[in-house]
């Protein structure tokens, strides 16, 4: 299933569980996301990351309110070569009524770690 963002939905995530309690997706390493050197782009790992802590913020959400991204910090433990597979899973580390905190740990296909992102959702409510 898509994430419903468009840059996402770009970048070819796909999500394949939302629970308010973890999020799963993955996704291919196409050329354009890559470096130069053909290896995936950190920031096409923090999109990735933030896609996938992003959906789970909305999961928790109250009826009504939305979330934006206001901190995120990326650790990058391994290269990801075009035409590889990234799997990623993101857990709340914290869920409070103003705020939501998610680590994601992104692998290859082996299981191998690759990087790790915490980020803080900040919670906006209408009005």
């Amino acid at each position: 299933m898509t994430t419903g963002m468009p840059f996402s939905d770009l970048m070819g995530v796909e999500v394949l569980e939302r629970t308010k309690d973890r999020v799963r997706g993955r996704m291919v390493v196409r050329e354009d996301l890559c470096t130069a050197g053909g290896i995936c782009h950190g920031g096409a790992y923090m999109a990735f990351a933030d896609a996938l802590g992003a959906t789970g913020a909305v999961m928790n959400l109250a009826d009504g309110a939305r979330t934006t991204t206001l901190e995120s910090k990326t650790n990058f433990l391994g290269g990801a070569p075009v035409g590889s597979t990234l799997e990623g899973e993101a857990t709340p580390l914290h869920v409070g009524r103003r705020s939501s905190v998610w680590q994601t740990r992104i692998t290859n296909a082996d299981g191998k770690l690759l990087a790790l992102v915490i980020q803080t959702q900040m919670t906006i409510f209408p009005g």
